[in-house]
């Protein structure tokens, strides 16, 4: 809105000028031949003030085109480093997260190995402790079945 704001002041001033109406021109050439070249370097000089006028308003609404650029381009790169760091934010929130998933599952896999082999030893125990119960049982009945033995010979 500004911009176009000072492009209009900028064409109004131009335009308005000191322009020299019909009825004055009709004057000033009623005034004679000499006045005539006076009128006519004095036009000359005002359309060269214009003309300068004219090229300074350009050159100022060029400016202010070229600040405007500018800040909408240094804007679009702030968008843009702004989107680029949520994105890398994202990817990193993302990576820490499976990261902890792999470390949960490492950590779970550990514990069921250990598990597992805290069972297989418990069974392991199991088996030697009825092995060896049992290799006692065999051995009592062994004796005791010695003892029926000699005491059916001392008897005998």
């Amino acid at each position: 809105m500004p911009l176009a704001l000072l492009a209009a002041i900028a064409l109004t001033i131009a335009l308005s000028g000191c322009s020299i109406s019909g009825k004055e021109a009709g004057q000033q050439a009623e005034a004679g031949g000499g006045a005539a070249s006076e009128v006519n370097e004095e036009a000359a000089n005002e359309k060269r003030e214009e003309a300068a006028e004219t090229a300074k308003n350009r050159e100022l609404l060029s400016q202010l085109e070229a600040t405007h650029r500018e800040e909408a381009a240094e804007e679009q790169a702030k968008k843009t480093e702004k989107a680029a760091l949520a994105r890398a934010k994202k990817r990193e929130e993302k990576a820490e997260k499976e990261a902890k998933k792999r470390e949960a599952a490492a950590e779970a896999k550990v514990k069921k190995r250990e598990a597992e082999a805290k069972a297989t030893a418990q069974t392991e125990r199991e088996a030697v402790e009825k092995k060896e119960a049992e290799q006692k049982q065999a051995a009592r009945r062994k004796a005791e079945g010695e003892r029926v033995v000699t005491t059916i010979g001392e008897t005998g």
